[in-house]
């Protein structure tokens, strides 16, 4: 049992499970029905995304203390407690049943779904990257 840390709209893994979409929005141009056929989640989680501000500082960021700059603020949001409670959630969960979270990004050195893999990790989650 654990929780897979996946990039949405790519073929799923064996034994990955729900997928979760921690993103703000949903996929462009793409139907709800198809969301999960297309591979991209089974249910949206977007409290577990940067907020629209935070996005904007990634899409920005050019050097390594800008990328600095968006992971901190970005742990930052994840410590008000509807995040924090969802992320303890989701760690006890990783010890019952396997799920996947993810983003769109291509790059997970600059994407927040590797601050959250550590975010779920430091709550006790078993975490597969």
């Amino acid at each position: 049992m654990a929780i897979h840390i996946v990039r949405l709209g790519t073929p799923r893994l064996p034994d990955e499970g729900l997928r979760i979409g921690t993103v703000r929005r949903p996929p462009r141009g793409v139907p709800k029905a198809e969301y999960a056929r297309r591979d991209f989640y089974d249910v949206w989680l977007p409290i577990l995304a940067p907020s629209q501000a935070t996005m904007d500082m990634a899409h920005a960021a050019t050097t390594p203390a800008q990328w600095q700059a968006f992971f901190r603020r970005y742990r930052q949001e994840m410590k008000r407690p509807d995040a924090a409670h969802t992320i303890a959630l989701l760690a006890a969960l990783s010890h019952h049943t396997d799920f996947s979270v993810g983003c769109y990004c291509s790059d997970p050195t600059h994407c927040h779904r590797s601050a959250l893999a550590q975010l779920l990790a430091q709550a006790g989650a078993k975490i597969v990257m």
